[in-house]
């Protein structure tokens, strides 16, 4: 089969290798869909992945050609999408039953071969089952769309009458989509691009409710907007300086979920810290999602993919919008080019086949 693999940093080529084997307890998928992780830039560019050579490629959706043995509840012919982390099932947290705290995991695109191949082999308990009405592209958006759902759940215990986003990136746009569909009465968005305004005005953003950081200061006209402050914030970028927009722009006894992945070390001025004391603020950490085995009754599980799932089955959120750009396995190469230029007017980038 074709597929993309991982050498060393910076050094990722097309080239044929053997089908993998699906091994006991595993299937066999043909990828019909993977999207493009802001995370696979550095895995691939900068860091390198945990080990090498490597297929990356975490978000994806595909049919089921092949069963190793001992799995029965997926057959040939079913489409799927995969939760990625796959837990050891014997540290704390697996006997806790929080597999997706796992310490001791695995991960399929960056610690094992994942989906930027025409096949890949996953665990059959990590299989999410599609209804019709999924399409394989809304579906590799699950896993990034589950992140978003986590970091709702988590800081918004009932539906809050105002809450604020930092970072219009897929997440954070996937945060706006879920907000408004639990009927959050404002929703503020703080961004730079002018593309990313654009954008927004499809999730119902309008110029009243969009700061520019470029030209405003984003915790004052937060201040202002909310008349003293939101409720909750959403911290989908990754810095310091977002950080501290939330923390000058909440609300006292207000949240603050942590959801961006770091781009360098964080700190807190002295005056930041008062802040967040004086003002009884909750500052919450998020990462990656929960997700229900196979086994169980999806109309009962709710973990955060089945969450997700049910959202777009039911037409409370588009995240095909989300799409940007679509290439074809072949041209990932340009599609990591695409995803690597940061002035360039793209959201998800979607690898079809």
């Amino acid at each position: 089969m074709k597929a993309w693999v991982l050498h060393d940093i910076g050094d990722i080529r097309y080239e044929d290798v053997d089908v993998p084997v699906a091994a006991p307890g595993e299937v066999r998928i043909r990828v019909a869909a993977a999207g493009i992780c802001g995370s696979d830039i550095p895995r691939i560019f900068e860091t390198g992945a945990h080990r090498m050579p490597l297929i990356p490629g975490h978000e994806f959706a595909g049919t089921v050609v092949d069963t190793g043995k001992g799995v029965a509840a997926f057959r040939s012919g079913k489409r799927v999408a995969v939760f990625p982390k796959i837990a050891c099932k014997k540290c704390r947290m697996c006997r806790e039953g929080h597999p997706e705290l796992c310490t001791d995991y695995d991960y399929t695109g960056s610690r094992r071969d994942g989906a930027f191949a025409e096949y890949v082999t996953v665990p059959a308990e990590n299989l999410l089952e599609l209804p019709d009405s999924i399409s394989f592209e809304q579906a590799a958006m699950l896993e990034p769309l589950a992140v978003a759902a986590n970091a709702v759940r988590t800081g918004c215990f009932a539906v809050p009458k105002t809450a604020a986003v930092c970072g219009a990136g897929p997440i954070g746009l996937a945060v706006v989509m879920m907000l408004k569909h639990l009927g959050c009465e404002s929703v503020f968005l703080i961004a730079n691009k002018d593309a990313q305004k654009e954008r927004a005005g499809l999730f119902g953003i309008g110029d009243e409710a969009f700061c520019d950081s470029r030209y405003k200061d984003p915790s004052k006209w937060l201040s202002d907007v909310t008349d003293g402050g939101a409720e909750v914030y959403f911290e989908c970028v990754g810095n310091n300086e977002s950080i501290y927009y939330g923390i000058e722009g909440l609300a006292p006894e207000g949240r603050l979920v942590l959801v961006g992945n770091p781009a360098s070390d964080m700190s807190f001025s002295r005056d930041t810290y008062w802040k967040i004391l004086r003002n009884r603020l909750t500052l919450s950490g998020i990462w990656n999602s929960s997700f229900s085995q196979a086994d169980q009754d999806p109309e009962e599980c709710g973990d955060d993919w089945h969450f997700v799932l049910r959202m777009i089955a039911e037409g409370g959120i588009s995240p095909e919008k989300l799409i940007s750009h679509r290439f074809p396995l072949e041209e990932l190469d340009e599609a990591l080019g695409v995803m690597k230029d940061r002035k360039s007017d793209r959201c998800k980038v979607m690898i079809v086949s």
